[in-house]
């Protein structure tokens, strides 16, 4: 397996060169908000959104003793806006409280943090860190899939066959990798299979083609 999957990571080498998050940040405090803010929106909204936030509240200290009516109006066009905004206020108090305001490096105390699941904590660690993490997204679980390297029905265990099955110096840019050609390439519907130059391992091309 290990085989297959450094033939698929050299396919999207090819493709994007050096993939890198989409998301702008400057720091990990500013990191981990924009990743919150992006479930179920576009990396590019979540630019748009958090130039506006970040300026206004800078440091975790100032998010946690923010209005979050004022946020709310900020990060409105993210979506699922009031929900969110409760988050990342409390994210940020955690932050304060728990870590005198410096986000910690491990994956348990990243899930500590109020609203912070494994894969939030996992970019972090990846991106913010530069420590070897595999973050499991929407797209990362469907072509992990659709790829066969896994075959698991829950992020978790995804998570757990990548891990094994791709090399632990590739995983981060694995993981961006596989979020880009979700994002471009392997949509969950109709996706551009015809363009895809993994259909040679892919089992739901094999299962649908005509």
């Amino acid at each position: 397996m290990i085989k297959k999957s450094n033939q698929i990571f050299d396919l999207l080498a090819k493709r994007f060169g050096q993939a890198s998050c989409e998301l702008d940040f400057n720091n990990n405090y500013q990191l981990i908000v924009a990743v919150v803010l992006s479930a179920r929106c576009t990396d590019k909204r979540v630019n748009i959104v958090t130039k506006d936030l970040f300026k206004k509240y800078p440091t975790p200290l100032d998010l946690a003793n923010a209005n979050i009516l004022e946020v709310e109006k900020i990060i409105y066009s993210c979506g699922f806006y009031k929900n969110k905004a409760r988050s990342i206020i409390n994210l940020a108090k955690d932050i304060v409280s728990k870590y005198d305001g410096n986000l910690p490096d491990t994956l348990d105390l990243l899930t500590n943090l109020s609203g912070v699941g494994r894969k939030t904590a996992n970019v972090v660690l990846s991106v913010g860190f530069n420590k070897p993490a595999i973050a499991v997204d929407t797209h990362v679980f469907r072509l992990s899939n659709r790829l066969g390297l896994s075959k698991s029905k829950d992020v978790l265990n995804c998570e757990k066959d990548l891990m094994k099955n791709v090399q632990k110096g590739k995983w981060s840019q694995f993981h961006h990798y596989l979020v880009l050609f979700g994002r471009y390439v392997c949509f969950s519907q109709n996706p551009k299979c015809k363009e895809c130059e993994l259909k040679g391992f892919c089992d739901f091309y094999k299962n649908n083609k005509k």
